[in-house]
């Protein structure tokens, strides 16, 4: 008979080897972090062409000031050729385009390929794409006034500008940014505030545009206190991508004004673990430490993150940085993006194969928008293969399948009224 002391070891040798595996597939993919001189290098030459200051660089102004939006500034720190200048040329009548500085120091010039390039710099896919439509997801037929969408029952969005650090090219808001920053006017705000008042079944608001963190501290103090104000409104959230493209917008004044308006959470949007830098990882500190809860929502990218090792060192750098993985997005059908798309399996195949490789608090639920504003729908792998009267067949992380006792329910919890839904 086989002691049970070998059989753990040999158990445990099992799973020793899938996680020096995996180890090993980690380290062909580095965060930002863990390539932070070659980083810095880059910002200190992108600075100096720039012929900004250390101060001006930290600035977040400055760096909105100075967004990389010219075909011959871009051709300083990226390699671009004759027929790329002109499909910038045709892109940016149609689709605005710009850089941050800081997030331009992420581009690595050599590859071609690189994720960070793939999300900031303009392609000629975006004009060959005639499959899509520039809002699939119906929000302006969700829209009740002019600043809101509003799609589920209990909670609804406030779009307060179209600015954003950054233009990225797989933006599903494309269609509003048109060619130059706007915020939502103060009235629209005030038509916002008094539609959350006169609906008390709207607990929950999201705030976003747009990036949230564009509006200054003082007007975005001001739409916070306006909602706090509400008894019904229970729960307020921003989103905004700043932490990972303009990690300098989280100043100690932002956090400490934020710190005065909880419940307050914040949704990131990093979609590779080379986003996660010395600065980003600082950026998100600031807000954790304000009593800040920061969930990703990360959008599944073609050539960008639709691998799961990928994924799961995307996944694994963003809890050490107290970032919880939310949502893993499909690509959305918005024209001028469609290159990005994957197919929903290997979505699905992505989260099978994070289950059971890395700890649950690593996996992102994976979700479809559905069109029409219908709202969003999670997808996962089905790990039940078969069932029968008071058992059912399951497939384990490792594929092996299992019989499992499925009691029936015998009691059900009992409430004054009925209150199905």
């Amino acid at each position: 008979m086989v002691s049970k002391k070998r059989i753990s070891l040999r158990r445990a040798d099992e799973l020793k080897r899938y996680g020096e595996r995996m180890r090993y597939q980690n380290s062909y993919v580095p965060s930002g972090i863990e390539i932070s001189k070659a980083i810095d290098s880059r910002m200190a030459s992108l600075r100096e062409m720039m012929g900004a200051s250390k101060k001006e660089w930290n600035d977040w102004c400055w760096q909105i000031d100075n967004r990389i939006d010219t075909i011959s500034r871009l051709g300083k720190i990226i390699d671009v050729n004759d027929e790329e200048k002109k499909a910038f040329e045709k892109i940016g009548k149609k689709f605005r385009w710009g850089i941050s500085p800081y997030f331009a120091g992420l581009i690595d010039p050599s590859d071609r390929y690189c994720p960070i390039r793939a999300q900031s710099v303009p392609s000629i896919d975006e004009l060959l794409d005639e499959e899509a439509t520039v809002d699939p997801m119906g929000e302006a037929t969700t829209s009740p006034v002019q600043a809101i969408i509003r799609r589920y029952p209990d909670r609804l969005i406030i779009n307060v500008t179209n600015q954003c650090p950054m233009f990225c090219r797989h933006c599903q808001r494309r269609r509003l940014i048109g060619q130059r920053d706007i915020h939502t006017s103060d009235a629209k705000l005030q038509e916002a505030v008094d539609y959350i008042r006169e609906s008390p079944e709207v607990r929950d608001i999201l705030i976003t545009g747009g990036d949230a963190l564009m509006l200054d501290d003082d007007r975005l103090h001001w739409l916070l206190s306006q909602l706090d104000e509400i008894p019904t409104v229970e729960i307020k959230r921003l989103g905004s991508r700043s932490p990972v493209t303009l990690p300098y917008r989280i100043t100690s004044q932002l956090c400490k004004m934020l710190s005065k308006h909880h419940p307050l959470y914040l949704n990131v949007q990093f979609n590779h673990p080379r986003e996660i830098t010395k600065e980003s990882a600082k950026a998100c500190d600031f807000l954790t430490r304000a009593g800040i809860q920061l969930g990703n929502q990360s959008v599944l990218l073609a050539g960008v993150n639709n691998h799961v090792v990928v994924q799961r060192k995307l996944c694994q750098t963003l809890l050490r940085i107290r970032v919880k993985p939310y949502y893993l997005f499909h690509c959305k059908k918005v024209k001028g993006i469609s290159h990005f798309r994957t197919s929903v399996e290997s979505g699905i195949e992505i989260i099978e194969n994070l289950r059971g490789h890395t700890s649950g608090l690593a996996i992102p639920h994976f979700v479809v928008n559905a069109p029409e504003g219908l709202g969003k729908v999670a997808l996962s792998p089905n790990y039940i293969v078969s069932s029968g009267k008071g058992y059912i067949i399951i497939r384990t992380w490792e594929m092996k399948t299992i019989r499992y006792i499925n009691p029936t329910r015998k009691r059900a919890v009992k409430l004054p009224v009925n209150l199905e839904p």
